[in-house]
């Protein structure tokens, strides 16, 4: 095998995940030879695509299914967004990241509550998070706080900020770090090698205990592999023997478009007894004069969005049996988790669709009719549901599966994107400790830790509680 094949690292999947750790190890490490490899003729084209997810940077304020501690973590790595997206270039920046309000909003007496509860529990966390009564939303969100110029009839509450990076284009972020790689390769002796329309159909160790990747342009041999590719992560490392404890349910999340009804972002106050997101408004970044509502969920048998390719390859990732049984019978069981099924399958029926979904918009724009609403044809895409077999449970959150020996497989469901740069560290740290590479960690601490007043906040509360 030639010497132009042959690679330090080597990456597979060109989301934003997989590019951000490419772009990690190219600028932080003295790695020299890295190679990212793409089935797809473009980066992002899948679930990091402005289309599929909600442009949300997600810090753990406005999402009630993070707990305190998991909004430390979280809140770091989005800022590491932040910082890298501020210190590029004004023309650039403003084609990733996107400031305007965001708030978490609370109906009703219950969750007024708890709103106002949590928003004393995170507060330090979030120092610039403020407590919104009626007339402090109306000023940012008239919309929601208003009914033809009355106020609305439920009590609501909600915490947020007026003006913050929130909003972020992963595709955009994606292609940035790609072309950062490029300029890195043309200024320094590295190889940083971007293959894409190449497929991977396998992955095996070899007896010098490196890697041979079979690819649709040839073979390719890198000394450790980190494999960025959603669900298909898990297909690649249940045919190399790792993570068989694992099944796999895809998740599918459709939207609803409605004229421009919301200035930023609103997020409702979650049911603790489901898995998955609370609907929410989003100011729609990509679609000028449009706000998009959702997501839903429903479990498509596809790996892919609008791939049916996709669909042999979940049978395999699935690995139904009993155990797995289990674990949907469980959650059948729950009475909220088995109307909520019911609920987002009738979702996605043409007509009586946007009769349904227009009773969970109006919580949040109680204004909203049925005909000013329509289905996000070709929107959202799939969030690959991880079931621990022998734990009989769904895992929520990101996994990583590794046998310590040079090679990861990552599952990033949401917070996925936001988490990309944290992910991407954890990985460069564990591939360079494996290579015995260096890192620049005074290149990394000024380029993505520092630059934001709030991460010093959130370093803050970490050194607290472990002390």
């Amino acid at each position: 095998m030639s010497a132009s094949t042959h690679y330090d690292v080597l990456i597979v999947g060109a989301g934003v995940t997989g590019t951000a750790l490419l772009y990690e190890l190219a600028k932080f490490t003295d790695l020299n030879r890295l190679c990212l490899v793409e089935k797809y003729d473009s980066v992002a084209s899948v679930n990091s695509h402005a289309h599929s997810n909600s442009q949300t940077i997600h810090c753990g304020d406005i999402e009630t299914n993070y707990s305190l501690d998991k909004a430390c973590a979280v809140k770091r790595t989005a800022y590491m967004v932040i910082n890298y997206a501020t210190k590029l270039p004004a023309r650039d920046r403003d084609r990733i990241i996107f400031r305007m309000p965001k708030m978490l909003l609370g109906v009703g007496r219950d969750e007024c509550d708890l709103v106002r509860r949590r928003y004393e529990s995170f507060k330090e966390l979030f120092p610039r998070m403020q407590l919104l009564e009626r007339q402090d939303i109306a000023d940012l969100e008239p919309n929601v706080a208003l009914v033809d110029g009355a106020w609305r009839k439920e009590e609501i509450v909600a915490t947020g900020t007026p003006d913050e990076y929130c909003a972020v284009d992963f595709q955009a972020l994606a292609e940035s770090f790609s072309r950062e790689c490029v300029r890195m390769e043309r200024s320094s002796n590295k190889q940083i090698t971007q293959l894409f329309s190449t497929k991977v159909d396998r992955i095996r160790r070899t007896d010098d205990g490196g890697y041979a990747v079979e690819t649709s342009r040839g073979p390719l041999q890198a000394r450790a592999v980190v494999v960025c590719a959603g669900g298909h992560s898990l297909l690649m490392a249940q045919e190399m023997g790792l993570g068989l404890e694992y099944s796999c349910l895809p998740v599918a999340g459709s939207f609803y478009f409605a004229p421009e009804a919301l200035n930023g972002k609103v997020y409702t106050v979650q049911n603790p007894n489901l898995p998955f997101a609370a609907v929410h408004g989003d100011h729609d970044v990509k679609e000028r004069g449009k706000t998009r509502f959702g997501p839903t969920a429903l479990m498509l048998p596809m790996l892919e969005r609008r791939n049916p390719s996709s669909i042999r390859e979940f049978f395999k990732v699935l690995r139904f049996d009993r155990q797995v049984a289990g674990v949907l019978w469980d959650q059948f069981k729950v009475r909220d988790i088995r109307h909520y099924i019911l609920r987002n399958f009738l979702y996605e029926v043409p007509h009586l669709n946007r009769r349904l979904f227009v009773k969970e918009i109006r919580k949040i724009v109680p204004s909203m009719t049925v005909e000013d609403i329509s289905y996000a044809e070709g929107f959202g895409g799939i969030r690959p549901q991880l079931i621990d077999k022998a734990a009989r449970k769904l895992r929520m959150g990101e996994a990583k599966i590794s046998d310590g020996q040079g090679i990861i497989f990552n599952m990033t469901p949401s917070p996925g994107g936001t988490s990309c740069l944290g992910s991407g560290e954890n990985d460069m740290r564990t591939i360079a400790g494996y290579l015995g590479a260096r890192i620049d960690e005074a290149a990394f601490e000024r380029e993505l830790l520092m630059g934001h007043e709030d991460t010093r906040a959130s370093k803050s509360i970490l050194t607290e509680d472990a002390a």
